[in-house]
């Protein structure tokens, strides 16, 4: 298998000179040009025709955002990575270039004394994200779903939806943005959102889907009541549970260890949500790379609630979402589009909603 060729855009000379070295040392990788700016970045990708773009956001003379949407007018599905610093005008540079067809974004690590790329760094996140989201060459961490597989059918009437978790990776701010801008204001029950992102992204995730949403949408905290109408999206480097106390339900955020390598987790979401609400989970696994989530899911089917996943032609990566249709935990599986509509349904299945 050739190596996945790589254009490395940034204006900092020694980011391109360290990115370009620490993913030349990656035998699947292969960086056939960098630029300093969107321009020569424009024309260095119709001359090397790269897999892969890592495109940085702030340049002078044409900006990350601006090289992605001429990028996207030419080549709609060539995948692109922002390679962003962990600021606020960054978090929302970075936001708004997703919804403009970045595939993923990778935080710029920093240290008191400026930038620090560090080998670490790009082998957990930078040098898996670009092989993953080649379309050339499929990730070895992608689990592509059964043509032939039918969803689990369940045996009994399912219990009535008391609260609707989601759990999405890769592509999922996009999705979220899809899915919860299509949800009604009068939805009677309480949506948790864990959406694998850094602190301050997911501040900012609440704040846009709060822009699009006719319900309320904020960043989780500790003790805060769940109430019917809200959405909350876990903090970064926060894990986001439910625990039931005199009162009723209230949200949980805590530090804990990772889990499949992320905090917050979808699988530690989706078993807290089962242990309080039982068979009144409607769990939700958008498009993501890796499996958190799966055995969430296992729990949420074990305590007899419901699983909707996003289809793989949907999805940006299908791998989090295949995975639980994989292992038969899936009662629906759809693309983007119809998952809103799914899910009204379900909550009220008795169709008064339109």
């Amino acid at each position: 298998m050739n190596p996945i060729r790589v254009l490395v855009v940034d204006d900092a000379a020694v980011v391109r000179r360290q990115v370009s070295l620490l993913l030349g040392a990656d035998p699947g990788l292969e960086v056939v040009a960098t630029a300093p700016n969107g321009r020569i970045a424009l024309a260095k990708v119709a001359q090397f025709q790269p897999d892969v773009v890592l495109l940085d956001l702030e340049m002078p003379e044409l900006d990350g955002l601006e090289t992605l949407k001429l990028l996207r007018q030419r080549d709609p599905e060539l995948p692109v990575v922002m390679f962003s610093a962990l600021t606020e005008r960054a978090g929302m540079l970075t936001l708004e270039a997703l919804a403009l067809g970045a595939r993923d974004y990778v935080t710029k690590p920093t240290s008191a004394g400026g930038l620090n790329i560090t080998v670490e760094a790009v082998r957990d996140e930078l040098v898996r994200k670009l092989k993953a989201l080649n379309v050339r060459t499929p990730s070895a961490t992608a689990a592509p779903f059964p043509v032939t597989r039918a969803p689990q059918p369940r045996p009994q009437t399912p219990a009535r939806v008391e609260a609707i978790v989601i759990g999405a990776s890769t592509g999922g701010p996009g999705a979220l943005v899809r899915v919860v801008s299509s949800l009604p204001a009068d939805l009677p029950v309480p949506v948790l959102i864990v959406q694998h992102m850094p602190p301050l992204f997911t501040r900012l995730l609440a704040e846009r889907l709060q822009g699009v949403s006719a319900l309320t949408v904020r960043e989780a905290v500790t003790g805060s009541a769940v109430q019917a109408g809200s959405v909350w999206v876990a903090p970064g480097d926060f894990h986001l549970a439910v625990c039931r106390d005199a009162t009723g339900v209230r949200l949980l955020t805590h530090q804990g260890p990772t889990e499949n390598a992320c905090r917050p987790a979808v699988d530690l979401l989706f078993r807290s949500a089962a242990e309080v609400y039982g068979a009144g989970v409607l769990a939700v696994v958008l498009t993501g790379m890796g499996q958190d989530g799966l055995r969430g899911c296992r729990r949420v089917n074990e305590a007899g609630g419901q699983v909707v996943v996003q289809d793989q032609a949907s999805s940006v990566i299908g791998s989090m979402p295949g995975a639980v249709e994989q292992a038969g935990l899936a009662d629906a599986v759809m693309p983007l589009d119809a998952v809103a509509p799914e899910l009204v349904r379900r909550v009220d299945p008795r169709g008064r909603r339109t």
